[in-house]
């Protein structure tokens, strides 16, 4: 019986030490795919922290440019607004000029040259048909 016994002792202690060896070998192969996919997850860091980086310089790029056209958009602004007085002083220039009696006069006696009615200078002049027949008897006097 102490054959027996020695033998089922070691065939157990052999049985353990395959489990042990099996053991060793799934926690040996699970380590390596950890350490395959910590390097896989660092390599993607690495890629991400480079992508904020080129974000970040971008954004940068971007504010400093912002302030420029922030300067340019308003001396755009103030040239506008010069353009816009400049222009506003010219139209009250014509406006003066079309409605002085000498300009209205010439209006009328051109038209008259160019053989429009009276109705139709009437209208072109922004006067009265009787404004513009007072205007035309005058100067055939």
């Amino acid at each position: 019986m102490n054959d027996s016994l020695l033998f089922l002792l070691v065939g157990i202690f052999s049985l353990f030490e395959l489990a042990v060896l099996v053991g060793v070998l799934i926690f040996y192969l699970r380590l390596r795919h950890s350490e395959t996919l910590l390097n896989t997850l660092q390599d993607n860091q690495e890629s991400l922290l480079q992508r904020i980086e080129m974000n970040a310089r971008l954004e940068r790029e971007i504010v400093a440019t912002f302030g420029q056209r922030q300067t340019e958009l308003r001396n755009l602004d103030a040239k506008l607004e010069e353009r816009a007085q400049e222009l506003r002083r010219l139209l009250e220039q014509a406006e003066g000029i079309m409605r002085s009696p000498q300009f209205l006069r010439e209006l009328i006696l051109n038209g008259r040259r160019k053989g429009l009615s009276n109705r139709q200078i009437a209208k072109n002049a922004g006067l009265s048909v009787d404004e513009v027949d007072l205007i035309l008897a005058q100067a055939a006097k």
